[in-house]
Formats: structure tokens, sequence, C-alpha cells
């Protein structure tokens, strides 16, 4: 892999670092360019592992040596190094891990093919917070969900905060975008699931009553931060279901949640 010292910002490569910080950018430069970040040698390493390519990798100089293995796997993608101050105002953050690598996006699995084995997925509706769509992703891997289905107006899971928070997980645990309610709630059902929402209602089964009896095949649906699950989720839900609360707290945050429904489904339910 090519070793190339950067003194300027003038080659169109380093495009793919610019304006991290800038969101709406990076919508136009990530998914419509077809790439993603991977931050840090661990997240790189975990991307790599789930088979995704690196276009450049860019990184100071200290960390040439940890990401050897990645010049050797990978001789024709540029390495890009350069000092702290130069990074910082290329990216528009101090690289305090001190790596990143640009990532060719995989292309989508279809809903059905992820269906076709699970036993438990995740869908996120409309969560347009990237850090709690990492956090939803790291508790998804760390608790035994089999998938997770997104919806079209849900956050990016590749963008590089949730990628982060989710600690690379989002890189491991199999996922894609479904359809509005319309279609994913026939697509859901005819795989065999049962649609569970997490939401408050007069009609709601408490966690512990649903994982007593748990179906063979669950969805548990999470609803976006403050307004929660819209009409229409609601409506193709099979059941809704709360988390017993004390104190006077009606809610958790959607990731934490998240987390203790399917610690309940993995691990409380009767199988």
């Amino acid at each position: 892999m090519p070793v190339i010292h950067i003194d300027s910002l003038e080659n169109p490569a380093l495009a793919d670092y610019a304006g991290l910080t800038d969101v709406a950018m990076r919508r136009l430069l990530e998914p419509a360019g077809g790439l993603y970040l991977a931050e840090s040698s661990k997240v790189i390493e975990r991307a790599i592992a789930a088979g995704h390519r690196p276009r450049s990798v860019l990184l100071q100089e200290k960390w040439l040596a940890d990401l050897s293995w990645v010049t050797e796997r990978f001789p024709d993608v540029p390495v890009f190094v350069a000092d702290d101050a130069l990074l910082e105002q290329l990216t528009g953050f101090a690289m305090h891990r001190g790596a990143l690598a640009s990532m060719h996006r995989p292309v989508l699995p279809e809903p059905a093919d992820l269906l076709r084995g699970a036993r438990t997925v995740v869908v996120l509706e409309d969560i347009v917070d990237h850090t709690n769509v990492g956090a939803a992703f790291r508790a998804a891997a760390g608790l035994g969900a089999d998938a997770v289905l997104i919806s079209p107006r849900c956050a990016d899971p590749l963008y590089r905060r949730s990628v982060r928070v989710s600690m690379g997980t989002v890189l491991q645990v199999p996922w894609t975008r479904i359809g509005e309610w319309q279609v994913a709630a026939p697509l859901l059902h005819e795989a065999g699931f049962t649609i569970a929402a997490l939401a408050l209602g007069p009609d709601s089964v408490p966690l512990p009553e649903f994982t007593a009896a748990r179906p063979e095949r669950v969805a548990i649906v999470l609803g976006t931060e403050g307004d929660g699950l819209s009409r229409r989720a609601l409506a193709a839900a099979d059941v809704r279901v709360e988390i017993p609360m004390l104190h006077g707290v009606d809610s958790l945050n959607v990731a934490s949640a998240g987390a203790v429904a399917l610690y309940a489904l993995q691990f409380m339910a009767q199988h």
C-alpha cells in the first residue's frame, strides 16, 4: 500500500475525509458516494473482517506500525499520513483515535433474506440521533438480535458517530432498510414474526408477561426519540409491550429500552 505523506489538502482523494462534523455534507457525500468511514484501528479491523474494502486510509504517523497488516492485505489502497494540525484542518476535529479509513459501502441485503433464518429482530423506526442508532446496534449485537431492520427515515447506521458508539457492531449485526409499514408488516408476518411494539398504552402487556410466553419469532419495534412509535407502527403491531418502571419514570432512552427488551427475550423467556 503506498504511504503518502501530505503537507496540503489538494489531493482529491482527501475529500472523503473533509468536514466530518458537518452532518448535512456527510449525508450527501457518504451514502450517495458509496462510502462510509471507519474510525480507530479496532473499527477498521471489524470493517475488513466483515468483508468491506477500504478506499483509502488516513492516519497519524505513529499508527503506521499498528496498521501494517492493512497495508499488506491491500497494497493498492493509499495511506495518507499527516501531522495533527493538518488532520484537524481536514476533518474538523482532533483525531484522538489516530486512524480513519474510507470504506466502500456494502450493498444492503433484501429484508426477506435476513428474516429467513432469524428468531429475534429489532426494527428501528425513524430514530434520527446517530448516537441512539449506534447504541441500539450495540445492544442488538450483545443481547442476541439476529438482525436489525431500519425505516426509510432512520439515521444512517454507517455514519461515523453511529459506528463509533456501536463499537463497530453495526459492521457485525446483519441489517438493512425496510419499507413503510404497509410493506414491512406483511413481510414480517409472512416470515412468521409477531410484531411487538415497545410502547405505553392501556392495552400494553408488561414485558415480563410477554417474555414468559414469548412467540417463536419476535420483531421488537422501537420508535423515534420524543414522539415514540408512529400511528402506522402501532396499527401494524400484534401486541404492545411496556417495560414496568419505578419512581414515576415512564420510559427509558430508546436504546436502553431496546437493551432491556432484548435481555428479557434472550435470558428470561421460556424456550
